[in-house]
């Protein structure tokens, strides 16, 4: 019995990490910006080609 107690514990311990993790991350602008990583790929420019190659 005294397992589910642990396990219980060291979820809820996780679920706080995850939660800190999350507040944290939108703290410091990760999903500021959806749409322009979407965009980047199409509007990409090709690498040069070296000469000779």
């Amino acid at each position: 019995m005294e397992i589910i107690f642990v396990l219980i514990f060291i979820s809820l311990f996780l679920a706080l990490g995850f939660l800190l993790a999350f507040l944290w991350s939108l703290k410091n602008g990760q999903y500021e910006d959806g749409d322009t990583p979407a965009m980047r790929m199409l509007f990409d420019k090709k690498p040069k080609q070296k000469e000779g190659t």
